[in-house]
């Protein structure tokens, strides 16, 4: 593990010179939780006849929940659950971005050449890079959510909202699919990374890993989609196969003679 967290060391040190590598792990995250608290603010000096009409356009599923709720606190509780899914963009757009640059970026710096010649195994080379990217990522996203919880609970109308963002539903989500989805990213990143020559490349086609979620949050936003425990549990389980035959094809593809052949 010592050359591992060497490995670890030194992709810290050169990714977060880099300003786009700062604002995914620092920005972005503050943004992803003061909107959804932002909007929890502004509705509570709503009435609830203002927002009663929302009610007729939730799903069938929140009228136990809502059962002796004001409109007001229903409706904070729908809108929380709306913002679930932006919490697993997190911890694939940042490790992502820090991935993007783990192979092409020793080719850009020159240093490609001297870390395949150490004596470290492709296995160890690879995990290093990938929970450089792993690591920050999981650790803003569970920080962020610390932050949501504590939000939520001081604006929440009702314990019910406080209750629902630390039901079983999130903390497999936030928990377990973000972990998976960190790996998934991380690895098809290194993939990409090691088979193009710009850095600019690697980012914009590792980015598009993110389509899915983006595909799913506005699923849910437009009602075609509904996030529920059913769900979170079928993708817990998919993102687990997924990972594992990402991983067997990342280290097949990286084969240190041919990348050090294309790239002279």
């Amino acid at each position: 593990m010592d050359k591992v967290w060497e490995i670890i060391r030194k992709e810290w040190s050169e990714v977060f010179k880099n300003r786009i590598v700062l604002f995914a792990v620092a920005f972005m995250p503050l943004i992803f939780v003061i909107i959804p608290l932002a909007i929890l603010y502004s509705m509570r000096g709503s009435m609830d006849a203002e927002i009663s009409g929302m009610m007729t356009d939730m799903p069938e599923q929140f009228s136990a929940v809502c059962e002796g709720l004001s409109a007001t606190a229903c409706s904070q509780y729908f809108i929380i659950l709306q913002f679930l899914i932006l919490f697993l963009l997190m911890p694939v757009i940042i490790p992502v971005t820090i991935a993007s640059y783990s192979i092409v970026g020793e080719k850009a710096t020159n240093t490609l050449e001297p870390v395949l010649a150490t004596p470290i195994t492709t296995l160890e080379l690879l995990l290093g890079k990938a929970l450089a990217g792993v690591i920050p990522a999981l650790g803003v996203t569970w920080l962020s959510y610390l932050v949501f919880v504590v939000g939520t609970w001081v604006l929440a109308l009702d314990d019910t909202l406080v209750n629902a963002v630390l039901a079983p539903i999130w903390l497999i989500s936030i928990f377990g699919i973000g972990t998976l989805l960190s790996i998934s990213g991380v690895s098809i990143s290194i993939m990409i990374s090691s088979r193009v020559n710009d850095p600019r490349v690697a980012e914009q086609l590792s980015s598009l890993v993110a389509i899915p979620l983006i595909a799913l949050f506005m699923g849910q936003s437009f009602g075609v989609v509904q996030f529920d425990l059913t769900l979170v549990l079928w993708v817990t389980f998919g993102m687990l196969l997924l990972d594992a035959v990402l991983l067997y094809f990342a280290i097949q593809l990286f084969q240190r003679e041919t990348i050090l052949t294309r790239w002279k």
